[in-house]
């Protein structure tokens, strides 16, 4: 992990997004939320650069949006 501004402030968007789908998850017992939210919270330790950050990001979102739309 980079130590500049821009991946600092993506990480911790990206971390805070994570806990809220988490706690929501946990919350209401739904497995995809939580899932997101963990995967969302600690992928950022391990991605590099800014915009592979956000492309996993939004990856880890879309799937969580498929799994709701799908009934999980």
């Amino acid at each position: 992990m980079t130590f500049d501004a821009n991946s600092l402030l993506l990480s911790l968007l990206v971390g805070s997004v994570g806990f809220v789908c988490f706690a929501y998850g946990r919350k209401q017992r739904r497995f995809p939320q939580m899932l997101a939210g963990v995967t969302l919270m600690v992928y950022p330790y391990f991605v590099p650069g800014v915009w592979a950050m956000g492309a996993v990001a939004v990856a880890v979102l879309a799937l969580m949006w498929g799994a709701i739309r799908l009934g999980a």
